[in-house]
């Protein structure tokens, strides 16, 4: 674990990775609603070459839903980002810490977040742990 979330190293190509960790996302709630594949999107935009890298925006709607009820600015940090990457043995995995991410400002300060943190951490956690176990 860094400041930032969680890192695991899984040994299958690319593609599988992603299967993978969108397959352990789900069994904890949360869907990919969003997908930035931020090496063809530097190949298009700059005419770089880049390794395959993938931002999938995991968001569990019953506590983004809550969270966004208690403070709508909370959106701002939504959804839960997870970074699969390529790294020439297989992909390393990057999954934010919710806890973390909802102590920015006075967050942590209204009690249903700090609640709704604690959830969605627990269960990125178990995400990271079924992945390391995969």
């Amino acid at each position: 674990m860094t400041d930032l979330g969680f890192t695991v190293t899984l040994n299958q190509p690319f593609d599988t990775a992603l299967d993978t960790v969108i397959a352990a996302l789900g069994a904890e709630g949360f869907g990919v609603i969003s997908r930035i594949d931020l090496d063809k999107a530097f190949a298009e935009k700059l005419g770089e070459s880049f390794r395959r890298y993938t931002i999938l925006g995991a968001c569990n709607p019953k506590l983004a839903h809550k969270a966004v009820g208690a403070r709508p600015d909370v959106g701002l940090l939504l959804p839960c980002n997870v970074t699969v990457e390529e790294d020439g043995v297989g992909a390393i995995v990057r999954i934010v810490d919710a806890g973390q991410m909802m102590s920015m400002g006075d967050l942590s300060g209204t009690p249903a977040i700090a609640e709704l943190a604690t959830d969605a951490g627990a269960r990125l956690d178990r995400v990271a742990k079924a992945l390391k176990a995969a």
